[in-house]
């Protein structure tokens, strides 16, 4: 496993940084770290409603005190205070009488009042290369004055569908589109192709996409023709990968472009995506490689199977105590036990399996809250 991440690491990766406007970058990576270019806020500004005073003039002020102000102006939450004022003083603690304002409290200096560069200052780091922008992060940006930014493209996902998979070229393309969209590439569906070397060959070469997904026909019978088929279409640098389900994935290139192989059985098909297809994404959008779904500690309410050299991956459910119990092995296909399954955990090559009571790491199917 280590070493067919190792070659997407090496193959997969972002391409040519565009600029684009806050309105288009909505879920694209960010290709370079952004600096703030100005303190934010910009100047001290009210956090409330209220009149603006210099706190000074209010001491002592109480209800029973009222203290006559000798300079206040109404502001409102995010306007500039005036010079010479440093707190706001809320309308209920203030009353007028005619052109005399009395406080009927008193105010510390900054009470009422958000202080320039509180929440960023000029110079400071505001989002690192790789995140994935949210629109909470482009509303941020568009308050710091910034119009464009640079973000890597979205990759184009080629997903080719060999010799009609077991659960059906329609169930198969749904679950790869889906995942491809997750992580962040256009997806392409093409196929189902005939069980043939040169269909599945020229497709493999036909240009227009930055990473193919080969799924189907991936295994050693006679009629498992895709990895003969991207041999021929360039290189087949990885054939067999010790991860269950999904040990006939492989990987490759065709004219230059970065193959996965992903077997035909979906769950070994998806298996082999989170593990090493997702990845290969993932990295071309200029995101983190990790899998991006939510990890939450837990126990396991009974033992683990597992092999050395192989990983294993057991889809769970999380139980309301914390614990996870298996709801099908690895060894056993389909989607329907993932659907049951809240997520999964990875079994790590170099062990035999996790007993009973053992912590474990459960990463969720959910997307991340």
């Amino acid at each position: 496993m280590a070493a067919a991440q190792g070659w997407i690491d090496r193959h997969c990766l972002p391409s040519t940084p565009r600029r684009v406007t806050l309105a288009d970058a909505a879920g694209l990576a960010l290709a370079a770290p952004i600096l703030s270019p100005c303190d934010l806020p910009d100047r001290d500004r009210a956090l409330r409603d209220g009149y603006a005073v210099a706190s000074v003039d209010t001491l002592g002020a109480g209800s029973y005190n009222p203290v006559p102000l000798p300079s206040v102006r109404p502001v409102s939450a995010g306007e500039a205070l005036p010079p010479g004022a440093d707190a706001v003083l809320p309308f209920e603690f203030v009353q007028a009488l005619g052109v005399l304002v009395e406080a009927l409290d008193a105010v510390a200096p900054g009470a009422g009042v958000e202080r320039r560069g509180a929440a960023l200052k000029a110079g400071t780091p505001v989002l690192e290369t790789g995140r994935r922008l949210r629109p909470s992060d482009l509303g941020l940006l568009a308050a710091l004055g910034l119009a464009g930014i640079a973000v890597t493209p979205r990759p184009r996902v080629r997903i080719l569908l060999a010799g009609g998979p077991r659960a059906g070229a329609e169930g198969l393309g749904a679950l790869l589109t889906a995942l491809v969209r997750r992580d962040g590439g256009v997806p392409e569906l093409v196929g189902p192709l005939p069980a043939d070397r040169d269909a599945l060959c020229g497709a493999l070469l036909r240009p227009g996409a930055d990473l193919v997904l080969g799924a189907g026909r991936t295994g050693l019978g006679h009629d498992d023709l895709m990895p003969p088929a991207l041999a021929r279409a360039g290189e087949l640098s990885i054939h067999g990968i010790a991860v269950r389900p999904g040990d006939s994935a492989g990987l490759g290139l065709a004219g230059g472009i970065p193959v996965v192989l992903l077997p035909g059985e979906p769950m070994a098909c998806l298996a082999a995506y989170e593990l090493l297809g997702g990845r290969a994404v993932r990295r071309m959008t200029g995101c983190p490689a990790a899998l991006p779904l939510r990890a939450l500690p837990a126990v396991t309410s009974r033992k683990l199977v597992s092999e050395i050299g192989c990983v294993d991956l057991h889809r769970v459910r999380l139980m309301a105590d914390g614990r996870v119990e298996p709801v099908a092995s690895p060894s056993l296909p389909g989607l329907a036990a993932a659907a049951r399954a809240d997520g999964f955990v990875l079994i790590p090559a170099e062990s035999e399996g996790v007993p009973e009571g053992a912590p474990v790491t459960i990463y969720l199917f959910d997307p991340p809250a």
